[in-house]
């Protein structure tokens, strides 16, 4: 079971980077599309619920780590964060998909704050502080 949970939880962590290449590739200035947009949108949201899901999971189902341990709550604030940052990010290219005047700088700015939010989640996944 617990080979299976983590699988599905750095799996649901694979597809929220499809989100992050192509919020990287707008930022940088390239122009976005309709399809890429909707399949960068669909990756988070089915990502999010991964991650939460199979990370909740994982944490009650192991004996070693509690719900509330520094590191998990740290992850769960930072995923918090990532989705607002991405939902502003969102809007500034829905804007720009329909001829709205979002600028690429608008997108840049909420991109790169999500960006920093998933890797401090990472440095915490990763290191596990405090447990």
């Amino acid at each position: 079971m617990y080979d299976t949970l983590l699988f599905l939880h750095i799996l649901s962590a694979a597809i929220a980077f499809v989100t992050v290449v192509m919020f990287s590739a707008y930022a940088l200035g390239a122009a976005p599309t309709r399809p890429g947009f909707v399949v960068a949108d669909w990756a988070w949201n089915v990502s999010g619920f991964g991650l939460l899901v199979f990370g909740v999971w994982l944490a009650l189902y192991l004996d070693t780590y509690e719900i509330w341990d520094g590191w998990i709550l740290g992850a769960l604030v930072l995923f918090g964060f990532a989705s607002w940052f991405g939902t502003k990010a969102r809007f500034e290219v829905a804007g720009r998909l329909s001829g709205g005047d979002a600028t690429t700088a608008q997108v840049t700015m909420w991109h790169w704050l999500r960006t920093a939010a998933i890797v401090g989640i990472l440095i915490l996944m990763v290191w596990k502080p405090g447990a």
